[in-house]
């Protein structure tokens, strides 16, 4: 029989792998998370503690405390596992990298945009310009920093190492199980959730960037679509964004949904309803067939198989 912890190409078997960046990210994240809050604590007087770790800031703050320990792990386990480079965790300035991020920026505003406008044509959605308030200009450009760190967090930790690693062994649509679904259980702790949609959107919504990473190979395309839905639905639209409405405090326009709850959210968003189900099941289709975007060969090559470990006897099956 094959080795219960080694695979054919002499490799640590990829849910070992996963388990290894698992149990690291988060020894070390708990470790982060509670040495900043307690550093908090001890140096910044309460006012600017509570002004730093209760608003719009803390959002920022937290991308950035998760995406340096999950592009950390990532590239030690890739290194010490699989002797794969920096590049191979999808962040490479390949060519054609940002043409893959502006795209996918603006497939993220369209797919999103697409569910309000079924919504609002169903009468679940009114939107409202009141004119360019106070506050509007400067909604639009923090909320920008914010959601890109935010989407750049989720990206690396989800489909970073852990998508990469499972691709490199398993089937692209079994991959996509393990990480999909922690994903969406990590959106079950946002306020206003909604049940059975909040799990079941955000998890089609991480089976939608997972493709778009498998697409290109690059971590690019799967950014810019994960962020321009957040801030067009956020910042342009005025919808929760995953149930969170501290990120942008005066958007553009203003949004109310009528209900049912079903179909629009709630108080959720356009995240928690049947449009958004529809819409991430059209973005995923369309995604998996355009032709917009490609990877490159070298791309592919960190991702198509098992990086064969020359020092190791590769294990045959047994006779016995």
């Amino acid at each position: 029989m094959t080795d219960f912890f080694y695979n054919d190409a002499g490799r640590l078997r990829s849910v070992w792998r996963l388990a290894a960046f698992v149990a690291a990210y988060f020894a070390v994240s708990t470790f982060v998370f509670r040495s900043v809050d307690l550093a908090g604590l001890l140096l910044l007087p309460r006012p600017v503690y509570h002004r730093l770790f209760d608003g719009m800031a803390w959002f920022a703050i937290q991308s950035v405390l998760i995406f340096v320990p999950a592009a950390l792990i990532g590239w030690g386990c890739a290194w010490l596992l699989e002797e794969l480079p920096w590049r191979s965790l999808g962040w490479a300035l390949h060519r054609g990298w940002v043409r893959d991020l502006v795209l996918g920026t603006a497939g993220g505003g369209v797919a999103v945009g697409a569910a309000a406008l079924v919504g609002a044509a169903a009468g679940s959605y009114r939107f409202s310009f009141e004119g360019l308030k106070a506050g509007v200009l400067l909604t639009l450009v923090v909320s920008f920093v914010v959601f890109m760190l935010g989407a750049a967090a989720e990206e690396m930790l989800f489909r970073g190492y852990p998508l990469q690693t499972l691709m490199r062994s398993w089937p692209l649509w079994v991959a996509l199980l393990p990480v999909s679904a922690p994903f969406a259980l990590a959106h079950l702790l946002n306020p206003n959730v909604a049940p059975g949609f909040t799990f079941l959107n955000t998890a089609l919504a991480g089976v939608w960037l997972g493709v778009a990473y498998w697409r290109t190979r690059s971590l690019w395309f799967a950014l810019g679509l994960h962020f321009g839905w957040n801030w067009v639905q956020g910042a342009l639209l005025g919808s929760p964004v995953s149930g969170i409405k501290g990120i942008t405090p005066h958007p553009l326009l203003n949004f109310a949904d009528a209900g049912p709850a079903w179909l629009g959210g709630g108080a959720y968003g356009i995240e928690g309803g049947a449009v958004c189900t529809l819409a991430l099941v059209l973005a995923t289709l369309y995604t998996w067939r355009t032709r917009l975007v490609s990877a490159t060969s070298e791309l592919k090559s960190y991702t198509d198989g098992e990086n064969p470990n020359p020092q190791a006897p590769r294990i045959t099956p047994s006779r016995e």
